[in-house]
C-alpha cells in the first residue's frame, strides 16, 4: 500500500483520474453536454419569467428546477457510483426541499389568482 508521499514523489496526483482528461468513466466532452443542457435550461427558467403561461408558470419552474438539480447531483456529484445510502438520503431531501418550497409559496398566496 503506497502512501501520500510516495504518490506525489512519483508523480502521481490524487486529484487526477488520469492523463486523457476522463473523470469517472466520462468524456470532457460529455460534460459540455451536461452543462449546454443545464444552459438551455436556465434560459428556458429565464424566458418564463418574461412570457405570461399564468397558473403554469410555478409548475414548470419546478419541474425545470427539479430537471437541473438531479442534473448536478448525479452528474457532477457523481451520486450514481456512491452507495445506496446516500441515493435515499437525496431522495429523500429532494421530495422533503419541494415540499418546504411549495408550502412556502402557498403561505404567500402564491396559488391563488387576485
Amino acid at each position: 500500500m503506497s502512501t501520500v508521499v510516495e504518490h506525489a514523489a512519483h508523480g502521481h496526483d490524487s486529484h487526477t483520474h488520469d492523463s486523457h482528461g476522463e473523470h469517472a468513466g466520462h468524456s470532457n466532452k460529455h460534460y459540455y453536454l451536461v452543462a449546454l443542457a443545464l444552459a438551455i435550461l436556465t434560459g428556458l427558467e429565464v424566458m418564463l419569467s418574461y412570457v405570461d403561461v399564468g397558473a403554469a408558470f410555478l409548475p414548470l419552474l419546478l419541474i425545470l428546477m427539479g430537471i437541473k438539480f438531479v442534473m448536478v447531483v448525479l452528474e457532477f456529484m457523481h451520486l450514481r457510483k456512491d452507495a445506496k445510502i446516500f441515493h435515499y438520503l437525496f431522495w429523500s431531501g429532494f421530495v422533503l426541499a419541494i415540499g418546504v418550497y411549495v408550502a412556502a409559496l402557498a403561505c404567500f398566496k402564491f396559488f391563488l389568482n387576485p
